[in-house]
């Protein structure tokens, strides 16, 4: 039988390169060598795409990768292709842009499409779109910066200029804290803080304006974190539920690859009704979005009340050694290396 031509795209421009070259690695180390010729391909932090030769180093976030060769066209390279499948997270990889050189160029692709991945990317529209789904989410607002100024959008998408001071005010006036500051546009929990006070409020957005100039601020949800996987196209399976048991305060950058006293318990220790009440909520989020292929869906369960509550959606989730989304799936039985067969199948069909 004749092998299946797969490019893995790995590496990239966003702040979660690092966390895509241990995916990307991982994921070459575990595919079917007797089903795909494999053309690994890496992208610097730059923008340059270089050919990989794979080696049994296992990568850990924060390496360099090492047993690359500039590629001069890489296009030309792709289309020799029969499949590819995208490890990028974060910007120019999981937002919709490269989904768009994939569709220009004809290639079968894994994972979702244009507009799913651009509006997943951004948090703010991933609301607005679950809002409209009627999906429970916690309170938010949005703002953009320009020039130090800040953009206050209301749900009318009405806009207000303010400065620091002003807009810390207005934000108060319809959240409680503890809030999340979240860029708008970022991935593996990068640029995000917690706040308990003004000070904590201006100095989170400031801080969240270096990694997007529109920002998010949530009301803080007080409960258990629990994450739900799926995979298809029109015929969606959800995974069973996973819970995040964080070492920090928040299961932020470093809680999730730098902190080994975080934990994940699969399956999650939850009542039955609740597990069907997430996983229908998972695939209803994923729907709404034009989802197809794979995503991973964030919920909390409010304490006192219990409450599902969708944080956010993830289309390109990490394959890394310890990420959810595989983890999910072997835990039902379905191994990683099927796992990567059935998605590749999906996005050949």
């Amino acid at each position: 039988m004749k092998k299946i031509k797969l490019a893995i795209v790995f590496g990239g421009m966003s702040t979660e390169h690092d966390v895509s070259i241990v995916s990307g690695t991982s994921i070459i180390r575990n595919l079917d060598k007797e089903k795909y010729d494999i053309y690994p391909l890496y992208i610097d932090k730059k923008g340059y795409w270089y050919t990989y030769t794979p080696s049994e180093k296992i990568y850990k976030v924060g390496d360099n990768i090492d047993n690359i060769q500039y590629l001069n066209n890489p296009i030309e390279y792709l289309w020799n292709m029969d499949c590819v499948f995208p490890v990028l997270h974060g910007l120019y990889g999981e937002d919709g842009t490269i989904q768009g050189l994939f569709e220009l160029a004809k290639i079968p692709y894994v994972g979702c499409k244009v507009l799913a991945s651009s509006i997943s990317m951004d948090k703010t529209y991933t609301k607005i779109i679950f809002e409209k789904a009627r999906l429970n989410q916690a309170q938010y607002v949005y703002i953009r910066e320009n020039n130090g100024k800040y953009i206050y959008v209301d749900k009318e998408f009405n806009e207000t200029i303010y400065n620091i001071n002003e807009v810390t005010n207005e934000i108060e006036s319809q959240i409680k804290y503890p809030m999340f500051v979240k860029p708008s546009n970022s991935g593996s929990s990068v640029g995000i803080r917690k706040v308990k006070n003004i000070k904590e409020l201006k100095e989170a957005i400031e801080y969240a304006s270096k990694y997007d100039k529109k920002i998010l601020i949530e009301e803080g949800i007080k409960g258990r974190e629990v994450e739900c996987a799926v995979i298809g196209n029109e015929e969606v399976e959800a995974s069973c539920i996973g819970e995040v048991l964080s070492a920090e305060e928040f299961y932020g950058f470093d809680a999730k690859y730098n902190n080994s006293e975080s934990k994940t318990v699969i399956p999650a220790n939850i009542e039955k009704d609740i597990v069907e009440e997430i996983r229908k909520s998972a695939i209803k989020a994923f729907k709404a979005v034009n989802g197809s292929g794979l995503s991973r869906l964030d919920f909390f369960i409010e304490e006192g009340t219990n409450k599902i509550i969708i944080n956010e959606i993830n289309t390109l989730p990490g394959f890394t050694e310890i990420s959810m989304y595989p983890k999910l799936f072997e835990a039902v039985g379905l191994e990683y290396k099927e796992l990567l067969n059935k998605l590749i199948e999906l996005a050949m069909k």
